[in-house]
């Protein structure tokens, strides 16, 4: 049971934001809470802006730099970030703002070992933006023992409890759900890394609809193979990153040597498995994230798992995480739990986060 004490303050006008492991770009949202015995928001502004070529390599590239290379970098991302918010400030004459909550880009994710690093989340980017900013919600809860991943729940408690299972359909798969009183969440597969990835070589960014994982075949023996990776037997709280896409799920699907259409095809039968193993016949699932636009991948899961899956408005599938990294701010702010030691594995409930004042 979540048991919040009163805010002193009953409404906010927060900015979040949002890099996710796919590098499509980041995600920005001006929102106003407010609180009245339960959670409400109002979506005043809401923008994506794609990485410029050269952001798109560096990040992507990221994790193999040595550690004075990668400092560099997280100072130069910092106030990249800084100019992007404040050019959407601009762009939207956005006047009054409380704070700024940013989850920051991830590099490494690695809590096994009791490391994460989200680069962007440098103390001096309150001092560019003028504004006070709460950011690296992950560390704390690494430091206590958990997996410092997925914190979206906490919103799905908060705001979207009307729903059997929230489903967010990124980089990764991630799902929250109530099972016997308590909110559990974890990392399911890799999605967007991966067949964002295969498609790359075709000169596009993704695979739009999913139109052409349709026009392939399922390759039974990579199925197989996927279906079989040890990190889906493993109990939660579990989380997945990048460092796994590439030693785990790559070597897998080159090995084949397959036409992309049918390693696009048996992906997404991996991913509509993998989703259909979790939901129960005839529940409510909230699907977002850009992998909800993936048409196929939704007829797949829906005729696998007979579960009603709801593709809520555009404002809420692509920037249902930024809205919930700014409502984790304002539960920071006023010492309010924000991260569930039930869903993270840590060693107990806490209030995550860094708070800037500029």
């Amino acid at each position: 049971m979540l048991i919040f004490a009163d805010m002193e303050k009953q409404s906010y006008k927060v900015i979040g934001v949002m890099s996710g492991t796919s590098l499509d770009g980041i995600d920005l949202i001006y929102v106003h809470f407010s609180k009245d015995n339960t959670w409400q928001f109002e979506v005043q502004n809401a923008q994506t802006i794609e990485y410029p070529d050269s952001w798109q390599k560096r990040l992507s590239q990221s994790m193999n730099l040595s550690q004075s290379a990668l400092e560099e970098l997280n100072k130069e991302y910092t106030a990249y970030l800084a100019e992007v918010i404040l050019a959407f400030i601009a762009d939207n004459e956005i006047s009054d703002v409380d704070f700024v909550a940013s989850h920051g880009h991830t590099v490494f994710h690695q809590p096994e070992a009791g490391y994460t690093l989200q680069i962007g989340n440098l103390p001096q980017i309150a001092r560019y933006l003028n504004l006070k900013v709460v950011c690296d919600f992950r560390v704390d809860d690494v430091a206590l023992g958990g997996q410092g991943a997925p914190l979206v729940p906490i919103g799905d408690a908060l705001l979207f409890a009307q729903y059997d299972y929230c489903l967010n359909l990124g980089g990764f798969a991630n799902v929250s759900f109530v099972e016997r009183s308590t909110r559990i969440a974890f990392d399911i597969c890799a999605v967007n890394t991966v067949m964002n990835h295969l498609v790359i070589p075709l000169g596009i960014a993704y695979d739009k609809g999913g139109q052409i994982a349709s026009g392939g075949s399922v390759h039974q023996g990579l199925l197989n193979e996927l279906q079989a990776l040890p990190f889906y037997q493993k109990p939660y709280p579990k989380s997945l990153g990048m460092e796994w896409v590439k030693s785990e799920v790559f070597p897998i699907i080159e090995y084949y040597d397959l036409k992309v259409e049918d390693v696009l095809r048996t992906y997404v039968e991996h991913i509509a498995l993998q989703l259909s193993a979790i939901f129960k016949p005839n529940t409510t699932v909230l699907a977002s994230g850009g992998g909800a636009y993936n048409s196929f991948l939704m007829e797949r899961t829906r005729e696998l798992s007979s579960a009603n899956i709801h593709i809520p408005d555009p404002e809420i599938v692509d920037f249902k995480e930024a809205l919930i990294f700014g409502l984790l701010g304002v539960l920071k702010l006023e010492n309010q739990v924000n991260c569930l030691s039930s869903i993270t594995g840590a060693s107990k409930d806490h209030s995550a986060g860094r708070v800037y004042q500029f």
